[in-house]
């Protein structure tokens, strides 16, 4: 595992983006000299991280470097769920090249943890591997950690710093940090629409996908970093959709959950949600309904009121940890996610096709609404990707 840039920050080199001499003391320019160094390697720590993008849900993402004299001698990040955490991983690199650990920096995004789970306490193993100083990104708000993995290095003599470039270690495990602090899943909106606003043709023609291939694999990139998929019973009815992830490798971690707001149990037992096992199949309704024919994967869930509040739904889907929802369609099911304020994000496609007829449409003007401010927008093989995102209070 060799790190992929040249991390060694030389006092040459940053002397030249420094003020010049006299303007500054030796001290203060030897501290801003190493809290450059500090950000570089942090930032190298979240750089691998993304190496296990998608594949260790609910995990976080965490990256870690460890350094000595200005060098990093060895890297780990936490690839996939069940595997090594990522302060482990970097341990058993420095091993497998014959590098001594005692007396290394660690950089880590999140807060070593401290408890067992499916591996030993990181704590144990950074103490173990005689680490002397441990810089971390973000504390772990989950509360079986809770400021505990601190707490323990600083007992085991370790001189430990925490919050280097917090915002955006949180930022990457935005999931993760989300559900901790509100039990509720993190709720990312999808749509696609043509160039009118429209978000499907005439309703006397088959639906079919209008947006670009490119657009295509994007929209399963954003499946795989959901642990749930959610639709209204009107985009089963209209386009018998499978919901599961197709190109990105999610595995050994389960497939997202499929959920249906199906209040009156219209669900088709042919669609391919009830046929196909590939990933559990989750229906939302108002009553019991018979079940005794549904397959193994498939699981109903009563919610006894007469306008299903999304906020119940939310708080269903967190007590299950489930922490990243993925809205799909269709227009009424974002309408009421969006008039609820519950949507965090949401990513619009828009073509330069036109669908004809008098289909549905979506109007931005509803994510305003709702809150969300434009984050960004770029051209993709003819379609216009904006993402928009909660504005900060």
């Amino acid at each position: 595992m060799q790190a992929t840039l040249n991390t060694k920050l030389r006092v040459s080199h940053i002397t030249s983006i420094l003020p010049k001499q006299g303007i500054m003391s030796e001290r203060l320019f030897r501290e801003t000299i190493e809290m450059i160094q500090d950000e570089a390697f942090m930032r190298r720590a979240m750089e691998i991280a993304e190496r296990g993008r998608h594949r260790v849900m609910p995990n976080p993402l965490v990256g870690c470097v460890l350094v000595r004299e200005g060098n990093i001698v060895a890297e780990g990040w936490h690839d996939h769920i069940g595997g090594l955490h990522a302060e482990q991983m970097a341990i058993a690199d420095a091993e497998s090249k014959g590098i001594p650990t005692q007396g290394t920096t660690a950089y880590v995004s999140l807060e070593p943890c401290n408890h067992f789970g499916r591996t030993p306490p990181c704590t144990e193993s950074l103490l173990w591997a005689g680490v002397s100083r441990v810089v971390i990104g973000a504390l772990d708000p989950n509360p079986t950690v809770r400021g505990g993995g601190v707490d323990a290095l600083k007992r085991g003599g370790v001189d430990v710093e925490v919050g280097l470039l917090e915002d955006e270690c949180e930022g990457q495990m935005g999931h993760f940090m989300h559900w901790c602090r509100n039990r509720r899943p993190l709720v990312t909106m999808k749509a696609s629409t043509d160039s009118k606003g429209r978000v499907d043709g005439p309703s006397s023609h088959p639906s079919s996908r209008f947006s670009s291939d490119r657009s295509l694999e994007l929209s399963h990139e954003i499946r795989a970093d959901s642990m749930a998929i959610l639709v209204g019973i009107g985009t089963v009815l209209r386009d018998d959709p499978s919901l599961t992830v197709r190109g990105p490798g999610i595995g050994p971690r389960d497939s997202p959950i499929r959920v249906v707001v199906d209040p009156s149990n219209r669900i088709p037992r042919e669609c391919k949600l009830m046929v196909d096992p590939e990933a559990p199949t989750l229906l939302i309704q108002t009553s019991q309904y018979d079940s005794s024919q549904d397959p193994p994967h498939v699981e109903r869930l009563v919610i006894a009121e007469e306008e299903i509040p999304v906020a119940r739904i939310l708080d269903m889907l967190g007590d299950r940890g489930v922490q990243s929802l993925l809205v799909e369609g269709g227009p009424f099911t974002w309408s009421r996610f969006l008039s609820e304020k519950m949507v965090d994000r949401a990513r619009i496609c828009v073509s330069d096709v036109d669908l004809g007829g008098d289909g549905p449409t979506f109007d931005t003007k509803s994510l305003r609404e709702s809150g969300l401010i434009l984050s960004s927008e770029e051209e993709v093989c003819g379609d216009s990707i904006e993402w928009w995102i909660r504005e900060s209070k």
